[in-house]
């Protein structure tokens, strides 16, 4: 008897070991989904991460473009009011200039006219 009981035991032993085998292969299926799908989001998340690097790269070129620009026409608009400026103060030396000589001229004018008579 000994021997059918070890058989038992044997069959047994064989129906428990090919049932856990069949929930670690479960398991193993599950957690190789878990992976695929991690694996799948990472892949998501770098593509998404080079995407916003490149729009980054772009946005800091043209932000670098638009600096130097502001800073040309800031540069531009300096000399073209230090021009306007001088031109103002010219002018007003000239106008000063003109009132000065059409004085003197006036002056000369009635002089001469006062001679005359």
């Amino acid at each position: 008897m000994s021997r059918s009981l070890d058989c038992a035991a044997l069959r047994n032993y064989n129906s428990e070991l090919a049932t856990n085998l069949e929930e670690l292969y479960a398991k193993r299926e599950e957690i190789d989904r878990q992976i695929s799908t991690l694996e799948k989001h990472q892949s998501n998340i770098q593509h998404d991460v080079q995407v916003f690097s490149n729009q980054l790269s772009k946005l800091e070129e043209s932000l670098m473009e638009k600096l130097a620009a502001r800073d040309a026409h800031d540069q531009l608009i300096r000399e073209i009011q230090n021009a306007y400026l001088k031109i103002l103060q010219c002018s007003q030396s000239l106008l000063e200039m003109v009132k000065t000589e059409s004085s003197r001229l006036s002056k000369r004018d009635g002089q001469g006219k006062n001679s005359k008579r």
